[in-house]
């Protein structure tokens, strides 16, 4: 395509185009612009001094990064509490609850649940903090109240202060806030499955599973593996705020990842190149893993991202 052809289609196509640029404008603004800051992690960073007054030096901040012990104690936290969060609260969890109100055949009632399933996801994780502070507290805390009066335990179980529960309560408590409002993409897509399938397969004696199985799965997929692609680009850059609201002393060294860690040991000490050095090293391996998967899924399947 011509410059001359590529102009008259911008022109023939102009409201697509006035539409996507609020989108283009917030992408450069406040994704590209800011890049200009990783110079930060090349340089011996003062506050106040002109760019050309900066120490260079080179990779120091990135060797200092790798030589730490605790960097990797908050990069297998970070792997860990990722995964759990992708394959758990990101699309097991959230499909099987798409797939249930797609079934449910009452529509008063789903409606119902799906308004419900999406309120938490307004709900700050200050307030999420401390709902589940609440509930799993030895003396109050009605999980251990259920567990007592089942006499499935003896005693109540401090939860929060043993770090082998921490992964599995960030999980539970992610999964709360996120599940209802992570459905929607796949209910979209279910709803988009020709309804004429379902047809041919309930006149083929089909049952409930079956269709499921065969028809909505196979549907979806491709919706499935780009959601997939787009996670796993998050794998290393989990957000801090349930972890930072929910850690205590006890299980500081579970709740650590990345992020935190390059607050903590970053900016909370004035060590801004090293910081930036944190921000860099997740933001390369993010896309690193993106790229990656994509292609595989591109050479093994049908559907991509790019």
């Amino acid at each position: 395509m011509t410059r001359k052809q590529f102009g008259k289609a911008l022109l023939k196509q102009y409201q697509l185009v006035l539409m996507i640029l609020p989108a283009v404008a917030w992408l450069i603004i406040f994704q590209l612009i800011p890049l200009w800051g990783w110079h930060m992690a090349f340089v011996e960073y003062k506050l106040g001094k002109p760019f050309f007054e900066q120490k260079f030096v080179g990779l120091r901040y990135f060797m200092d990064l790798f030589g730490d012990y605790r960097f990797y104690g908050a990069l297998k936290n970070t792997v860990i509490m990722s995964f759990l969060q992708i394959c758990i609260n990101g699309f097991i969890m959230p499909i099987a609850f798409a797939i249930m109100l797609n079934e449910i055949r009452l529509m008063k009632f789903k409606r119902v649940v799906q308004s419900v399933s999406y309120l938490p996801h307004f709900v700050s994780w200050a307030v999420v903090a401390g709902i589940v502070i609440q509930s799993l507290s030895p003396s109050v805390g009605i999980i251990n109240e259920i567990l007592t009066g089942l006499r499935i335990v003896k005693e109540p179980i401090n939860f929060l202060a043993q770090e082998n529960y921490f992964y599995g309560i960030i999980t539970v408590a992610s999964l709360w806030k996120s599940m209802g409002w992570g459905s929607i993409i796949f209910i979209a897509a279910i709803t988009g499955i020709d309804q004429e399938l379902y047809e041919a397969a309930q006149a083929d004696g089909a049952s409930r599973l079956r269709k499921i199985w065969h028809i909505t799965l196979p549907s979806i997929q491709p919706t499935i593996i780009i959601m997939f692609i787009i996670g796993i680009a998050g794998l290393i850059g989990t957000g801090f705020e349930a972890q930072l609201l929910l850690r205590n002393p006890l299980t500081m060294e579970k709740a650590e990842v990345l992020t935190l860690y390059a607050l903590k040991y970053g900016i909370g000490m004035l060590r801004f190149s090293f910081g930036t050095a944190v921000g860099i090293f997740v933001s390369v391996i993010s896309v690193t893993l993106m790229v990656v998967t994509n292609a595989l899924f591109r050479r093994f399947t049908d559907s991509s991202l790019f």
